[in-house]
């Protein structure tokens, strides 16, 4: 980053000048932090459109180009070339690891894979039918209660320490809200297994006997996992910054950051997809439903297309896309009744004049969601499987902020539109 000019901002005809500073890619950003003392007045800001809240080195996203960077590195060479375990030291350490590097971080990895036995028992206290996501955030939220002789986060190694707890187990915290959703007992990691063959060994395995993950689907869960390990500044990752500038521990800001996900709105957005095709429910309804999603009087939204930030085609969407493919055929899934309705779904909007207008493709959550059905997770897991993911980006992104020499306790500004001060009246005159 580099300041190279100033703008100007002219108020009651006075001319005050900001600096202008410049990254190594993106927009060009106004350091308007002295606004309020030159000037006494605030900017305004609803869902932070165009507001640079941090400087980060971590990832890169070009909405127009479709181009997502990862430390610099496109998602679609990461996707291909490394395993996310690879990606994750990437995203922790700035670039990717050397043979002995991986294999010293793998083993970190496989040796925090447990949880603490008492928490197991912590399970019992929910609902067997409670939503994994509410699991999720009272399970992460709990772990400072197990895990606090590291909490010196200006100690480089106690961070570390942090990272790699939170990062190995999160597969076991997620296949263990699975486990006691549908009764069947938890499943002990194995450090024999890649990190997402043993995910997928807790999640579907018995002790009835040995689980051997299907090499296609393993690679297919490795993806997704490196597809969602970061996305820039979104809502979550804004938000678990935004707890720990107060100093609050990272199990803690990962927990507020999985609450997060859990709208909606945001991760969410792949079981809205899976509900929107069970509503379609065939084929031949598929015209029916493109024409609805261009009424504007509809309430119907075509859900899965199109992104806030991508103007062009998500990256993401073009690997999972592919990696749908994969599975679809490994699983003898082509002919699936939602699958081939999906498939129609997406040929039709890439191909309808209206769709490709206002650039609505088919976006990473349209196929994750589908790969995840076929795969067997059950649609209430579906943001658990991102939030594993993106426990990566969050932990970088939290220790980011913590060693910046310049964060400070967040604290946004408003604008008050309520009443005017006033005075208590007596009672008699209420």
């Amino acid at each position: 980053m580099s300041t190279q000019r100033m703008a100007t901002l002219t108020v009651d005809g006075k001319s005050v000048e900001f600096p202008v500073m410049q990254g190594t890619h993106g927009n060009n950003v106004i350091d308007i932090r002295t606004l309020g003392a030159k000037t006494g007045l605030f900017t305004y800001d609803s869902g932070f459109l165009s507001t640079a809240s941090c400087q980060s080195r971590i990832t890169y996203i070009d909405g127009d180009k479709g181009e997502l960077l990862y430390r610099g590195y496109p998602i679609e060479q990461l996707a291909e070339k490394c395993s996310f375990l690879e990606v994750a030291y990437l995203l922790k350490n700035g670039e990717l690891p050397n043979v002995k590097q991986k294999a010293e971080f793998e083993g970190l990895i496989k040796n925090h894979s447990m949880v603490h036995e008492q928490l197991v028992k912590f399970y019992q206290g929910f609902r067997r039918d409670a939503h994994p996501m509410a699991v999720m955030v009272g399970v992460v939220g709990a772990l400072a209660a197990f895990y606090h002789e590291a909490m010196d986060f200006s100690d480089a190694a106690h961070r570390s320490i942090s990272f790699n707890r939170l990062v190995a187990k999160m597969p076991t915290i997620v296949a263990m809200a699975y486990k006691y959703n549908v009764g069947q007992p938890f499943m002990y990691p194995r450090n024999e297994l890649s990190y997402a063959g043993n995910f997928m060994h807790m999640m579907f395995g018995t002790p009835c006997e040995e689980y051997k993950p299907n090499p296609v689907i393993e690679n297919a869960l490795d993806v997704i996992f490196t597809l969602h390990a970061d996305h820039e500044q979104n809502a979550s990752t804004s938000t678990v910054r935004l707890a720990g500038s107060s100093g609050a521990n990272p199990f803690a800001c990962i927990s507020a950051g999985i609450a997060c996900l859990w709208g909606p709105a945001h991760g969410g957005a792949n079981e809205a997809c899976l509900q929107m095709l069970e509503e379609i429910g065939d084929v031949s309804r598929v015209g029916e439903y493109i024409k609805r999603a261009k009424d504007k009087n509809d309430s119907f939204k075509l859900m899965g297309f199109g992104h806030r930030v991508y103007k062009n085609y998500d990256p993401r969407a073009k690997l999972m896309g592919k990696v749908c493919n994969d599975v679809l055929n490994e699983l003898g899934l082509q002919n699936d009744r939602l699958f081939k309705l999906a498939r129609e779904l997406e040929k039709i909007a890439l191909e309808d004049e209206y769709f490709v207008q206002k650039k609505l493709y088919p976006n990473v959550d349209f196929y994750s969601g589908i790969v995840q059905k076929a795969i067997g997770i059950p649609t209430s897991m579906f943001t658990c499987i991102f939030a594993l993911a993106r426990t990566v980006g969050w932990m970088t992104q939290w220790e980011e902020m913590i060693t910046d020499a310049e964060y400070k306790i967040g604290r946004p500004r408003q604008l008050y539109v309520g009443a005017a001060r006033r005075d208590v009246p007596p009672m008699d005159k209420r």
